[in-house]
């Protein structure tokens, strides 16, 4: 069978991201990659084992005459986010993900394509194959489940990795190298209601907020895209106060680290508010079209009729979690005073759902400040409070602070020049990378980190630039020609 990306250079990274496609492999799901993995390692007489953590290992002796340079790790990730559009039938834990090619992009269709982190697997797994590159010893550290919880890295066990230097193959912007990323952490919220009848003379609808781009809760919530779980908010708290309506079901976003795209809620009103409330909604979606015109054109508020339902959501609950939502800080909530253009401290307010007697809320702050990260979620944790919700704070971890003088930097910014002309960016990226984690088992990492240009991650317009994987392919190869011997 022809292969879909059989055109595209370098091949044996493309042929081998293709067959990754092939496997599922959600977050928490990577067991197929990893049998997937671990048999093309046998068939390449590659070494490779599964620490008892989960994450899997292989190494490669230097090629000859290169024995004595450091060594290094290519550390990538395993799973990739499940999203798709609330139209498409796909199963993330049975389907392949179908690439495809549009105009300088591989994209998929209707899913997220899992060039993050899909790309840095493929080039570990082509080069560890490959029989004329030169490099020192290499090693090759694949973590599993990093988007939902960066667990691999969390549970990294000491002395497995000989190496001395880390590259990092998880970032997403070709001629940016980057040295430092912000830390996270989750809060999450719940509250017990109570439901009532909803009595007599009520008409229900559906009201779904769609067509929003979503994207990477840390790469990309300095957009400005619109949330869908806020603007549905607008919609419920304004209706409540002004026609009464009564809410039955509401649930919005899938994953914490990605910007919720659609939101849904069932609602009943009084019928002589009905016509009230219709124009009502078709104003404020003109007013969400106007706000996000430049940044989220494809957004959609619709409201359709719907079975009445039985209950609806008592009166105080309702108030205390609109209120909660309302009030839930959201997006980007301050600049680093210390690298120019880079969000120090957000909060995604990622997830909620209202069903079978009890709300809950699901967020996530970023920030490379751990005090501001804390801050961000006091202030949630207060809000929550307020609406009398039991909450908790789980899963932190830190950032990974910059270091302007290290040698990989050093040596990577010339290597760049040499091939392209100009100077890299060097930067901080606010998002998680597992870079922060592993300093607490392998303090002596030198690391850095580096990737081809992704576009909308974490959604299902997620895209990877062609031209940048094989721009992405050359800088790695040439870095590892030049990796300094051993002092």
């Amino acid at each position: 069978m022809a292969k879909i990306l059989g055109s595209l250079k370098p091949q044996p990274l493309w042929d081998i991201f293709e067959s990754i496609c092939k496997v599922p492999h959600p977050s928490k799901h990577e067991e197929k990659l990893i049998k997937f993995i671990l048999e093309f390692a046998k068939e390449h007489q590659i070494e490779a084992f599964q620490e008892k953590s989960g994450n899997v290992i292989m190494r490669k002796p230097a090629a000859p005459g290169m024995e004595k340079l450091k060594g290094v790790i290519l550390q990538s990730h395993l799973d990739m986010v499940p999203q798709k559009n609330s139209d498409s039938s796909h199963d993330f834990y049975k389907d392949p993900i179908v690439p495809r090619i549009e105009g300088r992009f591989v994209k998929a269709t209707g899913t997220t394509l899992g060039a993050d982190n899909g790309i840095g697997i493929a080039a570990s797994l082509a080069l560890m194959a490959s029989k004329n590159i030169n490099h020192g010893p290499l090693e090759c550290l694949m973590t599993f489940d990093e988007e939902s919880g960066l667990t691999g890295a969390l549970k990294l066990e000491s002395g497995s990795l000989k190496g001395k230097i880390l590259l990092n193959l998880d970032s997403e912007a070709h001629g940016e190298l980057f040295i430092g990323c912000a830390g996270g952490q989750n809060t999450t919220g719940r509250i017990r209601y109570k439901v009532e009848s909803a009595g007599s003379n009520m008409k229900a609808f559906h009201l779904a907020v769609k067509g929003l781009k979503g994207g990477h809760s840390g790469v990309d919530i300095h957009l400005g895209r619109g949330n869908a779980i806020k603007l549905i908010t607008r919609v419920l708290w304004n209706a409540a106060r002004d026609f009464g309506i009564r809410i039955t079901e509401l649930k919005g976003g899938t994953l914490r680290n990605a910007i919720p795209r659609e939101a849904f809620a069932l609602v009943a009103v009084p019928a002589e508010m009905q016509k009230g409330f219709s124009e009502f909604v078709s104003r404020f979606a003109d007013t969400a079209a106007l706000e996000l015109a430049a940044v989220d054109p494809g957004v959609s508020i619709t409201m359709e009729p719907a079975p009445m339902p039985d209950n609806v959501i008592v009166k105080v609950s309702q108030k205390k979690i609109l209120n909660a939502l309302y009030s839930c800080p959201n997006g980007v909530f301050r600049m680093s005073s210390e690298m120019e253009g880079l969000v120090e401290t957000s909060n995604n307010l990622a997830m909620v759902k209202a069903e079978k007697g009890e709300f809950q809320i699901a967020t996530l702050q970023r920030s490379s400040v751990d005090s501001q990260k804390d801050d961000i979620a006091f202030m949630i944790a207060s809000v929550l409070d307020q609406a009398g919700a039991k909450y908790d704070s789980s899963s932190s971890y830190p950032g990974w602070k910059p270091d302007l003088n290290s040698e990989i930097l050093d040596l990577m910014k010339k290597v760049f020049k040499k091939m392209y002309g100009t100077e890299p960016g060097v930067a901080a990226i606010h998002a998680g990378l597992e870079c922060g984690l592993f300093k607490s088992v392998y303090p002596h990492w030198d690391m850095i980190s580096f990737g081809p240009s992704i576009h909308s991650p974490h959604s299902p317009d997620e895209s990877v630039e062609i031209e940048s994987v094989g721009k992405f392919w050359d800088l790695l190869i040439e870095t590892l020609k030049n990796i300094p011997k051993k002092s």
